[in-house]
């Protein structure tokens, strides 16, 4: 709360680079609901890929992974998980579900955010419950040694800690001290540096980020996984949280590294929203396409199972018949076989009139090509 009570006491300078992502944010949301209204099935495959990606990364980045041929059947299915990592990535699920289907009867308030750490934890014991222990953020070092990276708020006065945190946002709000976008990203911090929970803080501090999101009419997180785009820059995530906690105890810390990454995160959303909507021909074709774009956007050799991780949902046996399609039309190139096949994109161009896979006709009489 202290990021908070200090933008309440003054109003901060906000620097030119905060002003550039607040105003490419807000031109943002304005084109959303145009993309909503002229897609709204291409948006129904982001969906369904999103909440994927999100359940995935967001407990890959606290260590919690599962078998990829398993993500479409934990995510979507109702089979009994197998282990509890399986019940953790189901629990993120179903907190992902309830703020997309209940946004406006959330509210930011205790209950909510016990609520959050209840289903994202899938009930374990203390699920729900602040922590009854001083618990620091504890860093182990490559030599074996560890260190403290974080002296988070002692037990004891976290009930009183949230309370005022969320009582903040709603002044934060209702009185306008800061960019709405700037102030939540202070939320987030501070909840960060409370560190409620003896565990999982760092998953429901993206629930909260999403549910906020969607309380300010940002909606981009339905169809881009924050959680994913936040992993896919994990240092940086990890090295701005740190920059930006040291002196919070004090009221000396230094907010912007973190509330710029986190705004840099929803920028890069935005893009890549408006971008794969454009490029989705149809929605028979998206997994298709989704597929493809995680191919081209692999500089170098990759596996299966790399596509695998990049495409959760798609089965494995569909990857491999796209990927013996686009071998046929040259577009991929294959050195090995079996699991440690290693594959290349070729950046070819097809016929036009042709799809992956699929040849061009040839006209009566015309000699065949050798293949």
């Amino acid at each position: 709360m202290n990021t908070l009570l200090r933008f309440a006491s003054q109003s901060p300078s906000v620097s030119a680079p905060t002003v550039w992502y607040l105003t490419e944010l807000a031109e943002a949301r304005g084109r959303q609901e145009l993309f909503a209204r002229q897609s709204p099935q291409k948006l129904k495959v982001l969906r369904e890929h999103a909440l994927i990606e999100s359940a995935i990364s967001s407990n890959r980045m606290e260590g919690v992974e599962i078998d990829p041929a398993r993500v479409g059947t934990v995510v979507f299915g109702r089979m009994p998980p197998r282990d509890r990592s399986e019940e953790e990535v189901r629990g993120y699920r179903s907190a992902l579900k309830e703020i997309h289907e209940q946004t406006p009867a959330l509210p930011v308030s205790q209950d909510t955010i016990r609520r959050l750490h209840k289903l994202s934890r899938s009930d374990i014991w203390d699920a729900g419950q602040y922590k009854a222990k001083d618990a620091d953020i504890i860093e182990p070092l490559p030599d074996g040694r560890q260190r403290v990276r974080f002296r988070t708020l002692p037990a004891a006065k976290t009930p009183g800690a949230m309370a005022e945190l969320v009582a903040l946002w709603d002044d934060c709000l209702r009185e306008r001290w800061v960019y709405p976008l700037v102030g939540l990203a202070a939320f987030n911090l501070d909840f960060l540096c409370v560190h409620p929970f003896r565990d999982g803080n760092g998953r429901v501090s993206r629930l909260l980020l999403l549910l906020q999101l969607y309380h300010l009419g940002f909606e981009v997180g339905r169809y881009i996984s924050l959680e994913r785009l936040i992993e896919d820059n994990k240092e940086r995530y990890y090295e701005t949280l740190e920059e930006s906690s040291r002196g919070w105890h004090e009221g000396q810390h230094d907010p912007w590294p973190y509330v710029n990454f986190l705004l840099f995160v929803l920028a890069g959303a935005y893009r890549e929203f408006e971008e794969r909507v454009g490029r989705i021909a149809s929605p028979r074709g998206a997994k298709q396409e989704l597929v493809l774009e995680a191919i081209r956007g692999r500089p170098d050799e990759f596996r299966l199972v790399d596509l695998e991780r990049a495409c959760p949902g798609v089965s494995r046996e569909w990857i491999r018949i796209l990927l013996a399609r686009l071998r046929r039309c040259r577009q991929v190139a294959c050195r090995g076989r079996g699991p440690a096949a290693r594959w290349r994109y070729l950046a070819t161009r097809r016929p036009r009139g042709t799809k992956p896979g699929q040849r061009r006709r040839r006209a009566p009489g015309a000699r065949p090509t050798a293949d």
